[in-house]
């Protein structure tokens, strides 16, 4: 079994920076794809981005893409979301997910394991 913890996640400034961090335990998850959803205050849960096994082939919702950047580290069992150029619209808690096999696209119904949240707070 596999658990997924978020951290990172924090009130930062509209244009500010912010890495989150997705650290899995339980077992390796370097035979896992990967992704980052959000879920903004009063919505539902939102693909941001997803990241193959290898870390080779990246997938991004368009609104994010050329702000965030996804990747991960299977020796440090980690995987990273930097955001760049933060804007209010970036508000939700942001949770990562991974896969049993190579999936990483932007349904969140194929993904098996969850961490439980944080909170990225964007102010204008």
């Amino acid at each position: 079994q596999v658990q997924l913890a978020e951290s990172g996640g924090r009130l930062v400034q509209a244009g500010d920076s912010l890495r989150l961090s997705c650290t899995a335990s339980g077992r390796t998850v370097s035979r896992n794809a990967m992704g980052w959803f959000r879920q903004p205050p009063g919505k539902e849960r939102e693909f941001v981005a997803g990241i193959n096994i290898n870390g080779d082939y990246k997938y991004y919702e368009p609104s994010v893409e050329g702000r965030f950047t996804i990747s991960r580290d299977n020796a440090e069992n980690t995987m990273y979301l930097q955001m760049n150029n933060l804007k209010p619209g970036d508000t939700a808690v942001y949770f990562c997910a991974a896969d049993r096999g190579g999936y990483y696209g932007s349904n969140p119904g194929h993904y098996d394991y969850w961490g439980q949240g944080t909170q990225v707070i964007v102010s204008s």
